[in-house]
């Protein structure tokens, strides 16, 4: 009966009772799946005639049949006249009789394989013997955007109908890249600009995991474009159809992600989605993108995820990048903590929900998945904290007004200093003022004598000093200003992250070291003062008050109200530039250790000082490298009296003459004394003036380098 009742495929309802038998035979598509005298889809007519030859009864036995729908693909609504013109056309068929005119004549448009793939229940059976439905509706087809192509054009080995059983093909790629460069051809190009987004779509799923052969069975892909698309039913952006299609991308993944799918079900986004139908929500491809999707242990997919998190959580982002964890991920490195190691993946529930990894109950677990030995004070450590919200973050916010603080006054302080200095000194350079201040022809030094300013010991600590800044400046400000396109790069040449952060904490130590030893010899030295002539006198680098009126003098001389003032053995600036690593040192040291061994920390200090420390060790950082770079240059190097280079701080000897100028006090008191002769030094040799030159040019140029990118880390942070 099965045979039987197949053999009558499409016999739909009629357009109007009065139609031809043969007329009918075409408008209910049955001339699609049958022939007159040879099986297609269904048996050929002559086959159903022969089996029913003699039977009486076979005109209601069919029409029962038909009309029940059993053992057929479509059940017929048609009415009784409709099917007895048509069965009678059927039953009458013979072996060679001619087939309908109008089958050969059919055209190969949508309506006519519509005729068949639109009839509601149509399918046939599979290679496993199951149905196989190949209904196609009718009016969400229309408006798709393969609504206005013709079946054919993708469907490209149906040449003819009836079509004989074949394993119809379907390429999704050639078919849009054939269309592109018909487009490209015809430049036609902007007015077809989504199809060029959708080859770009192909280029990347072509290197996707989806598009790799399956590990299962090697003769087909993981997922081809009709596993997650539906390519009768493709909605334009924008389309209410589209933002219902969204919805159901987790159950499309879900086929093969079965585990996955169940874990998003019960997370904040399925509920959302699944539940609440939000199209807002976030679904699989919001987060492992759309077309080229890859491994998730892959360094580059995990980059991406926190990328695709922030494409609906920018706060978040934005402050978690504020992180060390995020500084390393914007530099391109995936080994700390992303969203998802904190957060959990696709069962990411809500910071309120007790079973959340980042709920306070379990936070110290989840910490303990990277950080093995973590104590209870890291609970307190907030990774979106904010120095913009007081009422949360009291500590980072209170913190970084004092930082801004900080810099803006030494910056307003010493830039109009640097200013004015220029102007003046520029000023009188014009003016021809400068005259030598002594002529050394007329004491009895010798034309190759200068004053000895700087012994080795000083010299070498200055060296180690500013080597080591430069380092930690490079290291630091790379990953404080990660998302600078020049970051990345010098990460990269360093090593990576890892490498660069070793690096950055040797030098630490280098720079530490310097500081320790130094901090020995002065107190071996202070500690035998006794008078407080020692404490405050000329030779004493301790402020006093004779630097608050040579202060007042400069600023009079700055706007031509005074003489330039003179100095004694050490300057204002000089000063300055002594102490300021006291306060620099304290600060970035001590916040650097911190971070440097965060357990320790953790066991004495709450975790929010991790927030603190991670803020005043860069903008410290910043504050250092901006004023060596900027005042300390140009204070000792690029002021117009010392332009473009003063090597006294190498070659340990200054010539008399500058001496004299530039410390009047110290040169008229030793002059006095006659202590000046115990102070004067052979002028250093050619080979020693030539490499002294060599390295001051070089680290002014390496220091002007780090200036440059700091400058750009900083401004492009800033916007």
């Amino acid at each position: 009966m099965k045979k039987i009742a197949l053999a009558l495929a499409l016999l739909v309802p009629a357009a109007a009772s009065a139609q031809a038998p043969q007329a009918l035979l075409e408008s209910k598509g049955c001339l699609g799946c049958h022939a007159m005298d040879k099986q297609v889809v269904g048996p050929a007519f002559k086959d159903i005639a022969t089996k029913y030859r003699g039977d009486k009864g076979a005109e209601g036995k069919l029409i029962a049949l038909l009309k029940s729908g059993k053992g057929h693909p479509v059940k017929a609504e048609a009415s009784d006249a409709e099917l007895k013109a048509m069965l009678k056309v059927i039953l009458a068929a013979r072996a060679g009789a001619a087939k309908p005119a109008a089958a050969a004549a059919t055209p190969l448009d949508n309506a006519t394989c519509l005729g068949c793939h639109g009839n509601e229940g149509f399918s046939v059976p599979g290679p496993d013997g199951k149905p196989r439905a190949l209904h196609v509706r009718t009016e969400r087809f229309e408006h798709s955007v393969h609504g206005k192509r013709q079946c054919v054009e993708c469907h490209q080995d149906i040449t003819a109908i009836p079509h004989s059983k074949m394993a119809h093909k379907v390429s999704c790629i050639a078919c849009h890249d054939d269309l592109w460069k018909a487009a490209q051809k015809e430049g036609k190009t902007k007015e077809h600009a989504r199809l060029g987004v959708v080859v770009e779509q192909i280029d990347r799923y072509m290197k996707s995991i989806h598009a790799r052969p399956s590990r299962a069975d090697q003769s087909r892909t993981n997922a081809t474009c009709y596993n997650c698309h539906d390519a009768h039913y493709v909605y334009p952006l924008g389309s209410s159809e589209r933002a219902e299609w969204r919805l159901s991308i987790p159950d499309v993944c879900g086929k093969c992600h079965v585990a996955q799918r169940d874990a998003y079900a019960a997370s904040v986004h399925g509920r959302e989605v699944l539940q609440q139908r939000n199209p807002a929500a976030a679904v699989c491809s919001d987060c492992h993108t759309t077309h080229d999707i890859d491994s998730p242990a892959k360094d580059a997919t995990k980059l991406a995820i926190v990328k695709n998190c922030g494409g609906c959580h920018v706060e978040s982002l934005k402050s978690y990048t504020g992180t060390y964890h995020g500084q390393v991920h914007r530099l391109g490195y995936a080994y700390t903590a992303k969203c998802f190691d904190c957060h959990g993946g696709h069962g990411v529930q809500r910071v309120s929900d007790p079973s959340s990894s980042v709920s306070p109950q379990n936070r110290l677990a989840t910490c303990r998945k990277c950080h093995s030995n973590a104590t209870p004070g890291y609970v307190s450590f907030e990774p979106h904290a904010t120095a913009h919200d007081f009422q949360r973050f009291p500590q980072v916010w209170l913190s970084a007004k004092f930082m801004i603080g900080l810099l803006a006054g030494t910056f307003l302080f010493f830039w109009t200093h640097t200013a004015l200095w220029f102007y003046r000194e520029y000023k009188e350079r014009r003016e021809r003022k400068l005259r030598p201040h002594v002529d050394t022809s007329e004491l009895p030094l010798g034309e190759t004598k200068q004053y000895r300013r700087f012994g080795p010991w000083w010299r070498l600590a200055h060296l180690l000093f500013a080597a080591s800044l430069m380092v930690l400046t490079l290291t630091g400000m790379a990953v404080l200003y990660a998302e600078s396109a020049w970051a990345p790069v010098v990460i990269k040449a360093l090593g990576g992250a890892k490498s660069a952060a070793l690096i950055h904490r040797v030098a630490a130590i280098v720079f530490a070291s310097v500081f320790v030893v130094h901090l020995v010899v002065v107190f071996n030295r202070v500690r035998r003062w006794r008078t407080l002539q020692e404490w405050l006198g000329p030779r004493s680098l301790i402020p006093n008050w004779q630097d608050m009126l040579d202060i007042y003098a400069m600023f009079k001389w700055f706007f031509g109200k005074g003489p330039r003032p003179m100095f004694d053995r050490w300057t204002y600036w000089e000063k300055f530039d002594y102490w300021a690593p006291f306060w620099g040192v304290t600060i970035i040291g001590v916040s650097g250790v911190m971070m440097w061994l965060p357990a320790l920390t953790a066991s004495v200090l709450p975790g929010w000082v991790f927030n603190v420390a991670i803020l005043v060790h860069g903008e410290e950082a910043l504050l250092a490298a901006l004023f060596l770079f900027t005042v300390h240059f140009f204070n000792n190097h690029f002021r117009p009296d010392k332009f473009p280079l003063d090597v006294v701080m190498f070659t340990g000897s200054m010539p008399v003459e500058d001496f004299r100028r530039e410390h009047r006090r110290e040169y008229d008191r030793l002059a006095a004394s006659g202590e000046l002769q115990k102070y004067l030094v052979d002028a250093p040799s050619q080979p020693m003036t030539a490499g002294s030159k060599i390295l001051g040019f070089t680290l002014i140029g390496v220091g002007l380098l780090l200036l440059i990118l700091v400058l750009v880390g900083f401004l492009g942070h800033a916007g």
